[in-house]
């Protein structure tokens, strides 16, 4: 098969006093992600994405949150492996397509630096890289700023 397509979801709880990293970028914010690894919700979307697009299994599979290994690591590091594996597998990255879900920070303005530094990581060229952001209308835990999601869609082919 030439083609493939992958899909990717994540979700992280927000909490004060933690480090709020997406897509790459320390976001200035009062409240930030919980996680084993540093909780980049995006990144982390986009690694399952890559991974189920050649049936590699998810994050969680090699990367687990049991090991001591990977407790505060760069998720740029992850999505770099997670890169390194598509292409020995022979294929390359079509393009990646990702949605974030939350409701304040406002991150419009930080989209270009996010999909710059995301481009940057998996080596390919940032016009294949689409970042947006939504709301939940102020429902469900992204409503009531309780936690973020990220949803990743790309496609991958063969070399």
């Amino acid at each position: 098969m030439n083609f493939r397509i992958g899909f990717g979801f994540d979700v992280h709880q927000l909490a004060e006093g933690e480090e709020f990293w997406l897509g790459g970028v320390l976001l200035d914010y009062h409240m930030g992600l919980v996680g084993h690894s540093d909780a980049d919700v995006l990144i982390h979307a986009i690694c399952d994405a890559l991974l189920g697009s050649l049936a590699l299994g998810d994050i969680g599979y090699h990367f687990p949150d049991t090991s001591e290994k990977y407790k505060g690591i760069d998720s740029k590091i992850l999505l770099k492996r997670v890169v390194k594996l598509i292409t020995e597998k022979g294929y390359s990255i079509g393009n990646i397509d990702a949605t974030i879900s939350l409701e304040l920070p406002k991150i419009k303005p930080i989209i270009p630096a996010m999909r710059a530094k995301l481009a940057e990581v998996m080596e390919i060229d940032v016009d294949l890289v689409s970042v947006k952001a939504t709301t939940t209308e102020k429902l469900g835990y992204v409503g009531a700023q309780k936690g973020v999601n990220a949803d990743a869609v790309c496609l991958v082919y063969k070399n």
